[in-house]
């Protein structure tokens, strides 16, 4: 991770907002804005916050960070109204207040941009952003006037948003500039922003970063959750770490680096470096072969080879067409022309079940919305798609389940419920993991791992690095997609580079060179971004 050290990296001039110069702690408002008084919180038997204290004062940019499950995301929650305390007090503006819902807090000026995303599927982009905030004259929407503040809004933020695109038809990382749109046309008091990058580009995530400045600057509060530190140690004035449940630490920005904040959280230190990477057997041949995959609009003529033994990422610009390519391969889109082999052989790829029976899994970019049944328990996850091996004429046999399951959740570090609880009650990390383990009950020939890491603290990600690395030695064949470049050069044997739903670069050893694959992701323009 490349994280610019505190004496350099405080603010630039703020292109959302008129940022002054950094300032002193002398300078920093004064008064409290959020109190957090002894506060707990249990999901069935599981203790997420417990006797947390913690204040947020007015104005200033409140890092949260921690390991997955150390309860940053139910906190801020918590402050926004989506769930409520089982114990303490929250203390908004020097009052106690007990909101039953996110409306309750919204009408004290705090919002939330939450890491699940809460749009309205069927309904327009420009109804999201102004959901229950359009201006009206006698009860009748101003349509022109709604346009003109969208428009606005969208300049602010650096977004291009089809205004009238229905919300259920983007991709993920569209749907979170919604996210982001909605609160800032709130002109929010305090919004808590759990994870509002992680579907980002990094030139979309240094504008939003921007914004955060400028919305501080402007004297709004910001609590600020993510697990990318560089990102946290840029804009934060304080950081707080949590650490299972419980405040370890609460420190000025300026005199933290990444290092000593995973050490924090983590109660240890911890390298940042990948796995070693193991050579591919000379005579492995591919195990996965695509030609000519082609979707109107999406993937143009695509061809890859993927070898037993090998990672082979996938970079590039978001919208570039990587998880297009993906859910091709995987048969969750019709491809219009192209051919796939697995092993050598054709298959007649045309829906998920059909890859899976050609020996190709997948680990989709949204665990909520594609990955996991989220109501549904982590041994029904975990086994779903193998009720068929674990039957005996038709009958489910619940022992052999159970052996697998918990033999499988255990290797891959499933941790925080047991197998009878519901996954939502995992931590986004531990949620990641079951998605792993969903399909390694019966390890496929072919696995493709898009975003894999997504919303997952540096503790998880070096576990999911070590069973990508380890499922390759054993002879799996990986196409994995990643926005983070580090994470592609650091894992993958070759790089392949999309831009314009073409592979346009392909960069192997030496050749892999984080200036050479940003240099091959631009190469069609704007039409990539």
């Amino acid at each position: 991770m490349t994280v610019r050290r505190p004496e350099t990296q405080r603010r630039a001039a703020s292109s959302a907002g008129a940022a002054g110069p950094p300032r002193t702690p002398d300078d920093l408002p004064s008064p409290l804005h959020v109190e957090v008084r002894g506060v707990g919180k249990r999901f069935g038997g599981v203790a997420a916050l417990t006797n947390v204290h913690l204040s947020l004062e007015r104005g200033v940019v409140h890092g949260l960070v921690g390991e997955n499950g150390a309860g940053k995301s139910t906190l801020g929650r918590m402050i926004a109204g989506l769930i409520q305390p089982d114990e303490g007090t929250l203390v908004v503006d020097g009052q106690p207040v007990h909101y039953a819902s996110p409306r309750a807090a919204l009408a004290d000026g705090i919002t939330i941009i939450a890491q699940e995303l809460l749009l309205v599927p069927g309904r327009t982009v420009i109804e999201n952003v102004f959901l229950g905030n359009s201006p009206t004259r006698g009860g009748v929407v101003r349509t022109r006037q709604l346009r003109a503040r969208y428009r606005q809004l969208c300049e602010q933020a650096g977004f291009e948003l089809p205004a009238h695109a229905l919300v259920r038809s983007l991709r993920l990382a569209d749907q979170q500039k919604v996210e982001i749109l909605r609160a800032i046309a709130r002109d929010s008091k305090l919004i808590v922003m759990d994870e509002p990058t992680a579907a980002l580009s990094t030139d979309q995530a240094d504008r939003l970063l921007s914004i955060i400045e400028g919305l501080r600057d402007r004297g709004t509060t910001v609590v600020f959750v993510s697990h990318f530190l560089d990102q946290v140690l840029r804009v934060a004035d304080t950081v707080t770490v949590l650490r299972d449940g419980q405040v370890v630490d609460k420190v000025d920005a300026r005199t933290q680096t990444a290092d000593t904040l995973v050490t924090k959280m983590l109660g240890r230190s911890v390298t940042h470096s990948f796995p070693s990477r193991r050579l591919v057997a000379p005579a492995a041949g591919a195990v996965l072969s695509v030609r000519g995959l082609s979707r109107r609009d999406a993937v143009e003529s695509v061809s890859l080879d993927v070898r037993a033994g090998e990672i082979v990422g996938v970079a590039g610009l978001v919208g570039a067409g990587r998880s297009e390519l993906a859910r091709l391969i995987f048969g969750a889109d019709r491809r219009d022309t192209g051919e796939i082999y697995v092993d050598g052989a054709a298959r007649r790829i045309r829906s998920p079940r059909d890859a899976v029976r050609a020996g190709i899994a997948m680990l989709p970019e949204s665990r909520k919305e594609q990955g996991l049944l989220m109501g549904a328990s982590i041994r029904r996850n975990v086994s779903l798609p193998h009720l068929g091996k674990l039957s005996r004429t038709g009958v489910l046999r619940l022992p052999t389940e159970r052996r697998d399951v918990l033999e499988i959740t255990e290797r891959v570090g499933v941790r925080g419920a047991g197998i009878a609880a519901p996954v939502s009650a995992l931590s986004g990390g531990n949620q990641q993991k079951a998605m792993f383990a969903k399909w390694l009950v019966r390890p496929p020939r072919v696995l493709i791992a898009d975003e894999p890491t997504r919303g997952v603290d540096i503790g998880a990600k070096q576990t999911i690095y070590q069973l990508l690395a380890d499922l390759a030695a054993d002879g799996m064949a990986i196409l994995m997609i990643s926005s983070e470049i580090e994470e592609v050069l650091g894992l993958a044997h070759r790089v392949l580079v999309m831009s314009g739903g073409a592979v346009v670069a392909e960069f192997q050893g030496d050749e892999m060179d984080e200036s050479a694959v940003l240099q091959a992701a631009f190469t069609r323009g704007d039409d990539s971004t």
